[in-house]
């Protein structure tokens, strides 16, 4: 099992808002010029300090002149509503009854295009709706499993977005390889983003 520091959730969120306050950080430029996607990974214990502390630093930027916007995107709030227009809420409380849990997540992936190359509905959308000089907060994914998964987000957004740098916001472990969801079950590994804190 992968140890995070010592440090509290809390204490780790406030060295996470001192570094995207850093000038450097919008530049959003890694090794080999490539955009910087990040992990905030965090115990699932601490998910509502996590939201709460969101809504404090999205409040804090509306009121500030830091030159970004924090533009958060819950990727269970796009799921539901994507469903909704769509008119398939009822049809997967049916088709679940019916046929199970797997099945649904299988046809949820599909209606969401979550193996296409050009990114899908979810990545689309994210990136339809993100002004210019924003830092992109990811949220939700811990609500969206295993309907959606981290590292399928990360590589898809990864092929088509590179204007902001992205914070995937983690109720579980990362190693710098591997995701670990709510520190147990493992969602696969991704090499191309860097713990935040």
């Amino acid at each position: 099992m992968i140890q995070l520091e010592s440090k509290s959730t809390i204490e780790r969120l406030d060295i996470a808002l001192s570094k995207i306050k850093d000038p450097t950080f919008l530049l959003n430029k890694g090794r080999g010029n490539e955009v910087n996607y990040y992990i905030f990974d965090y115990p699932a214990r601490d998910e509502l300090t996590v939201r709460e502390w969101i809504k404090f630093a999205k409040g804090k930027n509306q009121q500030s002149s830091d030159g970004f916007h924090i533009v958060e995107f819950d990727l269970y709030d796009i799921m539901i509503d994507t469903l909704e227009e769509k008119g398939f809420m009822e049809k997967c409380f049916e088709f679940e009854k019916k046929y199970g849990i797997d099945h649904i997540v299988n046809a949820i992936g599909r209606m969401l295009r979550l193996s296409e190359d050009s990114g899908g509905i979810l990545m689309n959308y994210i990136k339809d709706n993100t002004p210019e000089n924003a830092i992109v907060f990811l949220t939700g994914i811990g609500k969206c499993y295993p309907f959606i998964r981290s590292h399928k987000v990360l590589n898809n957004l990864h092929q088509i977005f590179d204007e902001s740098p992205v914070i995937l916001f983690f109720p579980g472990e990362y190693d710098g390889q591997e995701l670990r969801l709510f520190g147990s079950m493992k969602d696969d590994n991704y090499y191309r983003a860097f713990r935040l804190v």
